[in-house]
């Protein structure tokens, strides 16, 4: 039986402890600049903006930028199409979790669980066949 897996925005004032609990100090100074670097990589129209946290409830959490564009998205695998932000925002967490979960210890470990929970949240995703495009 699949169950759907829902979102939850993480209010401004929840954002710092939501992350810290999730990840550590390692946010700071490996995921979030990952995640970025990857959405530059990925979205040749990419503006810098405003990202926006959710948690998923299956225990997952991605960022996303805010839905006011679509982005041009290119990858080395051969994909090249339109994302809408939040497409672009689970891919660049993808990207930015696999990446990361190749080193040692638990925060490794976190990122091979959350690419699990967040790729599990794509399979109901509305840009669900971009999305796997995207990062196979």
């Amino acid at each position: 039986m699949n169950t759907i897996i829902s979102r939850t925005h993480v209010p401004e004032t929840q954002r710092m402890d939501t992350v810290d609990k999730l990840f550590g100090i390692k946010y700071v100074l490996q995921l979030e600049p990952t995640v970025f670097q990857f959405a530059e990589q990925l979205a040749e129209n990419y503006d810098y903006g405003y990202w926006e946290f959710f948690m998923l409830s299956n225990g997952g959490f991605y960022m996303a930028l805010r839905p006011d564009a679509i982005y041009n998205v290119s990858c080395e695998n051969g994909f090249d199409g339109q994302m809408t932000a939040d497409a672009l925002g689970i891919v660049a967490c993808l990207y930015a979790y696999s990446n990361l979960s190749f080193g040692d210890g638990e925060f490794a470990e976190a990122c091979a669980n959350h690419y699990h929970w967040l790729r599990e949240y794509a399979m109901d995703h509305a840009e669900m066949r971009s999305i796997l495009r995207a990062i196979d």
